[in-house]
């Protein structure tokens, strides 16, 4: 759920006029407006958070927080003005203070536990500004300076105000005051000089020196495409550099290599991409990146973290190591100059160890926790995250698989507690969990330690409930108004408190004036403002719409305020006396307002081709185009290259109900090409993107070691069963019977056959429509709640054809029940694929045989 955070510059320079005749706060809350609808063109802008900050004194600067909707956001944009003084540093901190309002409530930073990048809050942080010099109450400043002094509490446990998941990006607004005679210049967007520059690339963004209208949607197109789930990485080279790769692709001894000379791959600021799993939208991981000390019972406080781990990798080539069931991580680089280096040395079968400093107890460069490694297409380069020392740990498992069964000896205990000793506490449990999933024997205590003195645990508790009350305090204070200077007050002796209209001189003197042609109160157009009524003063006149609470006899009092309600909270299609047209009108102030209309429809299942080009929002313009090929920097030009593609999730189910063998050492090749399209390798190893539902089949209920005790006995495949021959056809009329079990239950199914008149001989053209109405019956029985299965088996019975398209049939069926998560009957289809294919093979023995 991406957070979108707006701060807007509204200093008293903002009222400057443009050559158009707007003021820079106007053109930025329509560059927000446009941002909102280009952002709306996602699916995914649907868990999209908005929040709105401006340069006004905290906690009044805070507009719209982590509590307000769409519709309050929209409206404190619009009333927005521009007085006071340039105060970016204040502004800055209470925006990043806002952004880290809950994170020590629910626990996302882990502090002393590692990284992981798949907890985290994805923030963008857009600043609308004009450049102008940075002006307070102490004068005029150079340079940008956030205060240290957060009122939030836990900020000392990070050396700066932002987190690794936050970026800021900024639009500085250079429109001139008169038009330019100079044609505009095409091109990427330069970065501006203004003090926010440096603060922009320090979290991961970037600014824009905007210079005319189309330069700003140019930014607000390339702003749009930022918004990623990721997190920010420094990575720093350790050690020599690699070897030059000469022509030939291999390593060049004869050429020497720059080892002292600072290249732009050495130091790369960028981010990792930390995709959300395509069923729960939430990201999946299972090892934390280290962090850069070692946690000990006798520290008497966590030392403060730099909000971007330091991630040092070495250019020593190595083979990539893996094992099987055992899981790990997988995040693809934002392109930079490392990538591109990689990428050129055009080497996808070796990786790059990477450390964290100081993270072992024995070692001050500490032990590999993972590796850089190019994909199989050389199109991007990934974060491979493994257990803490894998190259000590893999041999280890792959022994207890593969030698020991799951039976270790003495000698292999002694190696894997060596082993633990140099693993930081926190990897424990994950450990544990994995070892858990790939079926070993419990090797780990229970009693496990976290590694933390119970003072710092105390320390971190209290910490949380601090921060919940200071968060409840600051956005209590959202939405009310800076208190105003108090001045002095007149008492007002002229009337006696009486209205103006009310006085008798004045009356006197209007009637003096106008004569007795003035209108009567009965003769206004009380329609212009609908459910307000003038008072009268002349109670015989027309009586008021609103009756008097106190004309309503005690006997009606109840069903009076039944209507009441009922009228207030909208629970009728229509109030009493109320025009129904008018339930269709909308006010101007909510038009446009679709972002609310599209968090009321309900998530769209995925496309059943999802090859096919999708379709553009076109809301309110029907010639819309795709324009995320417009790029405007050299980083994004980088990304616009050959997309992978992503393997369906109906397409990996054969591969799960058959026996995973275990390898280890070298992925290589295929095994790679598959690791990097998401699909299952042949190893059991699953891909990032891979879809951890269809994975496990114990979703149901039912444990993945009682999958395989699925009953053999499916009798539609028998020379004689309704499972034809290949070329041969079964004879109409005939109804067929077939049963399977799973869990000591039998389902037992008819043939559709018997829907063929017994006398009509069956042609391939007819074949081919009964086929087509069954593939149409079967994709609404599949949607159909429930577990029975027999409509559907009996439908599989009736395709027409050899194996080979029953097969296809039962393919396609599994596809459509991995849509809809219909797990009990994916482990029903592929037992009868298991039997399609062994039958199949034993035709083609039998008539390899009969022919010698």
């Amino acid at each position: 759920m991406p957070i979108l955070l707006f701060l807007i510059d509204t200093s008293a320079s903002m009222n400057q006029r443009t050559d158009l005749g707007t003021s820079y706060l106007d053109i930025a809350k329509g560059a927000v407006e446009l941002f909102l609808k280009l952002r709306a063109r996602d699916p995914a802008s649907r868990g999209d958070r908005y929040m709105l900050v401006t340069y006004d004194e905290p906690p009044y600067c805070i507009k719209a927080g982590w509590k307000e909707n769409h519709a309050t956001f929209m409206s404190e944009l619009k009333n927005l003005q521009a007085s006071g003084l340039t105060t970016l540093g204040q502004a800055l901190r209470s925006s990043f203070d806002l952004l880290n309002l809950n994170r020590l409530i629910s626990g996302i930073d882990n502090y002393g536990q590692g990284r992981n990048p798949f907890f985290l809050e994805p923030s963008i942080l857009i600043t609308i500004t004009d450049g102008n010099k940075l002006t307070s109450t102490s004068g005029v400043q150079e340079e940008l300076h956030l205060p240290l002094n957060s009122p939030l509490p836990g900020s000392e446990l990070t050396k700066e105000p932002f987190r690794w998941d936050q970026r800021l990006f900024a639009l500085v607004l250079r429109l001139p005051g008169l038009a330019s005679t100079e044609p505009e210049q095409i091109g990427s967007v330069p970065t501006d000089e203004s003090a926010i520059t440096q603060m922009c690339e320090v979290t991961g963004g970037r600014s824009y020196c905007v210079r005319t209208q189309r330069m700003l949607n140019q930014c607000l197109e390339s702003l749009v495409q930022k918004v990623q789930s990721g997190v920010v990485i420094n990575f720093e080279k350790t050690g020599p550099d690699p070897l030059p790769i000469g022509e030939d692709g291999l390593m060049d001894s004869s050429r020497p290599s720059n080892s002292f000379a600072a290249q732009p791959w050495h130091s790369c600021h960028k981010l990792i991409y930390v995709r959300p799993n395509s069923k729960t939208g939430v990201p999946v991981g299972h090892w934390p990146i280290p962090e850069s000390f070692w946690p000990d019972q006798n520290l008497p406080s966590l030392p403060p973290r730099t909000s971007h781990p330091i991630v040092r990798f070495s250019c020593i080539d190595c083979e990539p190591m893996v094992i099987d069931k055992l899981p790990f991580d997988k995040y693809e680089l934002e392109p930079s100059p490392l990538t591109q280096y990689i990428l050129e040395r055009k080497s996808p079968h070796t990786c790059w160890q990477v450390f964290v400093t100081s993270s072992g107890k024995y070692n001050e460069l500490g032990y590999p926790f993972g590796y850089l490694k190019a994909s199989t297409t050389l199109t991007c380069v990934n974060l491979f995250v493994m257990p803490y020392n894998y190259p000590v740990l893999l041999p280890l498992l792959d022994d207890l698989f593969k030698v020991h069964k799951l039976k270790p000896n003495l000698k292999w205990r002694q190696a894997f507690d060596s082993y633990l000793k140099t693993l930081p506490p926190y990897y424990l449990l994950p450990l544990k969990k994995a070892l858990r999933m790939m079926g070993a024997p419990n090797l780990i205590s229970d009693n496990l330690d976290c590694g933390l003195s119970y003072s710092v645990i105390s320390y971190l508790k209290k910490l949380s409930q601090q921060t919940k009350l200071e968060s409840e305090r600051i956005l209590a204070s959202v939405g009310k108004k800076p208190p105003q200077e108090i001045g002095i007050k007149v008492k007002n002796h002229s009337g006696g408190g009486v209205s103006l209209t009310h006085n008798k001189n004045f009356r006197k003197l209007l009637k003096e004036i106008i004569g007795d042609t003035a209108p009567r109160l009965t003769e206004l157009n009380t329609k212009e403002f609908a459910g307000f009524q003038v008072g009268l003063l002349n109670k015989d006149l027309k009586p008021q719409t609103y009756r008097n609470a106190y004309d309503i006899p005690r006997r009606d009092l109840l069903d009076q305020l039944t209507r009441m309600r009922s009228n207030l909270l909208k629970t009728h299609k229509f109030i009493v006396g109320q025009d129904e047209d008018s339930l269709h009108s909308v006010p101007v102030a909510q038009m446009g307002n679709y972002q609310e209309y599209l968090k009321t429809l309900a998530s769209p299942l995925r496309e059943i081709d999802p090859d096919q080009p999708k379709r553009l929002h076109t809301f309110g313009n029907p010639f819309k185009q795709d324009k995320k090929g417009m790029m405007i920097d050299e980083a994004d030009e980088f990304v616009a290259g050959p997309q992978k593609k992503v393997k369906r999730p109906g397409e990996v189910n054969s591969a799960l109900s058959s026996k995973r063998r275990r390898s280890v050492t070298v992925t290589h090749d295929v095994h790679e090409e598959k690791m990097e399209n998401g699909q299952i390798s042949p190893d059991g190893f699953l891909s990032k993107s891979a879809s951890p539902e269809l994975m496990n089949m114990a979703g149901d209920g039912i444990p993945p070691d009682q999958v395989d005790s699925l009953s053999d006995d499916f009798t539609s495949l028998r020379e004689d069963g309704p499972m034809h021959k290949p070329g041969s056809n079964a004879l109409p009329g005939e109804t067929k019977n077939c049963s399977v079990s799973v869990d000591d239950q039998k389902v037992s199914v008819t043939s559709a056959l018997e829907t063929v008149p017994s006398t009509l001989q069956i042609t391939p053209a007819m074949a081919q429509g009964i086929n087509a109405d069954i593939k149409h019956q079967l994709m609404k029985e599949v949607r159909k709640f429930g577990r029975k299965y027999e409509r559907i088996f009996t439908l599989l019975e009736g395709v027409q054809g050899p194996l080979a398209v029953k097969k296809q049939f039962v393919e396609f069926t599994i596809k459509e029940a991995a849509r809809f998560k219909r797990r009990v009957l994916i482990q029903y289809l592929e037992k009868v694929l298991e039997k399609i294919e062994s039958y199949h093979l034993l035709n083609n023995v039998n008539h390899i045989n009969s022919r010698s």
